[in-house]
């Protein structure tokens, strides 16, 4: 089969990314002696400075690991939590009945640093300049600016320059958004890194002292203390009002990224290993168990029944997602049942020769919460009018509020394997640069993945002060055999668990390579609560690539999905994977996001 880019192979190391800087800084940390964690952690700070549009230094990110000294599985959770004054009872006090999606009304604890940061003490080997110094260095010489960033910058250019200047002053050089193709530089962002490791050194020679303290410096230093001022200011958000914030230094001072077990799922020879119920992650364990009791190998991948197949039962999954899932700290999860045979065995019988157009979770006697529905185009800020001049495709002004809704950020990935064993996933996202406003001094956002709590203490995922909120963020490792041998997961919202279980289970059914069954025609559905503000879903929706056979698309079209038909590799999935087996690594990334690179050797 041809492909988009050749399956990388070697055996000293194999990086997958989401943007071909963050691969390169990655493997030049493994060419110096660091390992897949090193590794990691300076692809993750260089993403956060090159792709602006999808997460910054300020966001989150959950990070899935194996250890090949400990020889141990680990999450390290980067999502932040919510603040100490944040409750459903001060958001509807508001007049709100879903949280901005942008703004500092949603803001949590910025997590993405302290992961990082305790990924490189417990697993790390390189001194913390090492890691740090390919961002600095990309922050202060330039990087490419993406259409999408240029196009983003035009289109709320005026908005920013009015309500954020903050952030004009970061990405909006001379007052006007960058050409496509120039060179962006955001020294801010660089100053703010190398305040970190002066501080840190002057901590000592010692590589974990200066990890802690560096650590310090986030979160009870001088970046804590410039969160704390900025979010007592007043910012404009897509309720169409400005209102000032509940994060503070104090609320950051009191985190720390919890380590935890992953939730795995056995399925053939594999154990599919995930974070648990505060990210959506189970969901695809939960696909896999429902699809336990079919033949995926002998139907054809591109075929009408795979897709309908693999379609509802990501949809049952997905129901099951909104009724249940939330921080395990505060409640309790019912994953057992979720992921069991009994209970699957019975949510199957749902599944039928036409697409189903209802929301239809299961029952768990004194578990889960009400799912809400909001049909797509149905919600509009109550403040809709005030317009900002926005515009989509240079006809017809936008308000704030609908423009943001549609222009949401999103999401970077990396799959790491080194020569000894080690291998890791992460996903950082968050802290985008329209999510909200540049901290001052500081020359980057706070996460708004607030947003995507429910305002009903009654829910599972329920806005509470210190809780966090139920992410779509969702990194994977696979064993096989018992031993570990994958690495995968993309950006995508809703879709993480969507485009990772096609490309999963294309591999393993179908015999295709990594670049195969990444390339192989994509499909999705939206047949859920988005996440992200508005929260609207799309009843039987179903997206799907250009390169299906004629015949798929018309059986499809029959059996009632509500297709949306998009060019070759058109949409969104940006997968990457990596693997570990008979003396080989290997790794692929996907063709859709052009940024997107795998290398190794």
């Amino acid at each position: 089969m041809i492909t988009s880019r050749p399956e990388i192979v070697g055996t000293f190391g194999v990086v997958a990314t989401t943007h071909w800087l963050a691969t390169n800084a990655a493997m030049s940390i493994l060419e110096k002696g660091g390992n897949a964690f090193d590794a990691a952690a300076a692809a993750g700070f260089v993403h956060h400075i090159v792709e602006p549009d999808q997460n910054g230094p300020g966001g989150d990110v959950p990070i899935i690991l194996w250890s090949a000294r400990h020889r141990k599985l680990e999450v390290i959770c980067g999502q932040g939590v919510a603040p100490a004054a944040a409750t459903v009872a001060r958001m509807k006090a508001l007049g709100l009945d879903v949280l901005p999606g942008t703004g500092h009304l949603p803001a949590v604890v910025p997590g993405s640093f302290g992961a990082w940061m305790v990924l490189l003490r417990e697993h790390g080997q390189l001194p913390l300049r090492e890691i740090m110094t390919p961002a600095i260095t990309v922050a202060r010489d330039g990087f490419l600016v993406k259409p999408e960033v240029a196009a983003l910058l035009r289109q709320t250019g005026s908005f920013i320059k009015e309500y954020w200047p903050s952030t004009a002053a970061v990405f909006l050089p001379n007052g006007e958004a960058p050409a496509s193709g120039s060179l962006l530089r955001v020294p801010a962002q660089a100053e703010s890194y190398e305040r970190i490791l002066r501080e840190a050194e002057a901590a000592g020679g010692d590589r974990v002292r200066q990890i802690e303290a560096a650590r310090h410096a986030w979160y009870q230093g001088f970046v804590a203390e410039a969160v704390d001022r900025f979010f007592r200011q007043k910012v404009m958000d897509t309720s169409g009002e400005a209102h000032a914030g509940f994060l503070t230094g104090q609320d950051m001072a009191q985190w720390s990224p919890p380590i935890e077990a992953p939730v795995t799922l056995d399925y053939d020879r594999y154990t599919v290993c995930k974070p648990g119920p505060w990210a959506q992650s189970p969901v695809l364990l939960q696909q896999l168990a429902l699809l336990k009791g079919f033949d995926i190998a002998g139907m054809d991948h591109c075929g009408p029944d795979f897709v309908h197949l693999v379609q509802e039962c990501t949809k049952l999954a997905l129901a099951d997602r909104e009724a249940f899932y939330g921080d395990p700290a505060f409640v309790d999860v019912p994953l057992d049942r979720l992921l069991s045979e009994g209970y699957n065995a019975e949510r199957r019988k749902l599944i039928g020769a036409q697409a189903s157009l209802e929301m239809r979770p299961g029952h768990i006697e004194g578990k889960g919460g009400r799912i809400f529905l909001r049909a797509r185009g149905s919600t509009r800020s109550a403040h809709a009018e005030t317009t900002v001049g926005a515009e989509e495709d240079g006809s017809g002004v936008l308000t704030w509020a609908e423009f943001l809704a549609r222009t949401r950020g999103d999401t970077c990935h990396l799959d790491i394997i080194d020569r000894w064993g080690n291998m890791i996933s992460a996903t950082p996202s968050g802290g985008w640069m329209t999510g909200s406003p540049v901290v001052q001094g500081l020359g980057f956002c706070v996460s708004a993945r607030g947003q995507m709590f429910w305002l009903d203490e009654s829910h599972p995922n329920g806005l509470a002060p210190g809780k966090r909120p139920r992410t779509t963020l969702t990194p994977g490792l696979a064993l096989r055999d018992g031993e570990p041998y994958m690495a995968f997961g993309t950006p995508g919202g809703d879709q993480q668990d969507q485009w990772s279980l096609h490309a999963f289970l294309r591999h393993v059914h179908h015999g295709l390579n990594l670049q195969e069954a990444i390339d192989a025609p994509g499909f999705y559905t939206e047949h859920m609560p988005s996440s992200f503000y508005p929260r609207e879903w799309d009843p039987g929706h179903l997206a799907v690539e250009s390169e299906f056979p004629k015949a798929t698309l018309a059986e499809l079209d029959r059996r009632g999905h509500r297709l949306q038909i998009y060019p070759r590799w058109g949409h969104y999935n940006s997968m990457t994977m990596a693997t570990r087996a008979d003396g080989m690594l290997r790794a692929a990334a996907s063709p859709r996001r052009m940024q997107c690179y795998a290398i190794g050797r």
